[in-house]
């Protein structure tokens, strides 16, 4: 059956990456040119609470970087309901960006839309040293479970598609050390 012209694809690069939680009708590795992925978004509603805030990925613009995830295509019956779904599920600082993807296996480049969190939302927390990420992560956990659990798994979908990622897999070697 050939995809509907209706059909929108979704980015995900952290824990969408290992967790979509919606149906979808294709799922492909994919990459986002001009975008790096740090552990700079605070989380109080899923692997944090408030006042102890875990730490997730969000993007931020670097001409020279491209940000390996997993892309779905929402079947165009079920667009609306799974994109409330992921306004809900991002709601912790996230803002729905339209976006151009890099497909692979086989490679083509489609239009479809990421989550990110920019600078401006309040649970952004900025740049740390990756030691500091990395004993922050070590104690949250919220809803969602434990925030080591969401690097491990991440670092795990990662290196499953042949991707690259020296910040996520520095963080996962500091969790791994105790």
């Amino acid at each position: 059956m050939s995809p509907d012209p209706e059909d929108l694809w979704v980015f995900g690069y952290g824990s969408l990456v290992w967790r979509p939680s919606f149906p979808f009708a294709d799922r492909r590795p994919a990459r986002l040119r001009g975008w790096i992925r740090r552990f700079w978004q605070g989380s109080t509603d899923h692997r944090g609470v408030p006042g102890a805030p875990g730490r997730v990925v969000t993007l931020l613009p670097d001409d020279a970087s491209e940000c390996w995830g997993t892309a779905y295509r929402i079947a165009a019956r079920d667009v609306e309901g799974v994109m409330a779904h992921l306004d809900w599920r991002e709601k912790g600082g996230y803002e729905r960006v339209e976006t151009a993807l890099a497909l692979e296996a086989p490679r083509e480049h489609v239009d479809g839309v990421v989550y990110i969190a920019t600078t401006s939302n309040p649970n952004y927390l900025g740049p740390a040293p990756l030691p500091a990420i990395a004993a922050q992560v070590r104690s949250a956990s919220g809803p969602s479970g434990p925030n080591p659990e969401y690097v491990l798994r991440l670092a795990e979908a990662l290196r499953a598609m042949g991707a690259e990622d020296s910040h996520v897999f520095s963080l996962e070697a500091l969790l791994l050390e105790e």
